[in-house]
């Protein structure tokens, strides 16, 4: 009965995957005002007022950067929320998404 337990955990151990997680790349823009990104990384990503705008410098100075990292779905969910946010509002703020390294 001993070996079977063993082999059984064995067995359950080799089944567990990892779940792949997913880069929201927030993209730089001409149009797109500061404020509205430091908003977009507070109400949707969650960042602190003072994480939100050392981000969104970032993004301003180098073009580019990880606004969060998570499972495809909620990944893709940010990403389409934030866009839709910023057509609403008449920016074209861009974001994708790219499995994380």
């Amino acid at each position: 009965m001993e070996q079977q337990q063993s082999s059984n955990r064995s067995a359950t151990r080799l089944k567990i995957k990892h779940t792949q997680l997913y880069d929201v790349i927030i993209h730089n823009d001409d149009f797109t005002t500061m404020d509205f990104v430091v908003m977009i990384l507070m109400d949707i990503f969650q960042k602190s007022e003072e994480d939100a705008i050392q981000l969104m410098l970032y993004v301003h100075e180098s073009g580019e950067a990880i606004a969060g990292t998570y499972i495809l779905d909620i990944a893709e969910s940010k990403a389409d929320k934030a866009t839709k946010l910023a057509r609403d509002n008449g920016f074209p703020l861009k974001l994708t998404t790219q499995p994380h390294q």
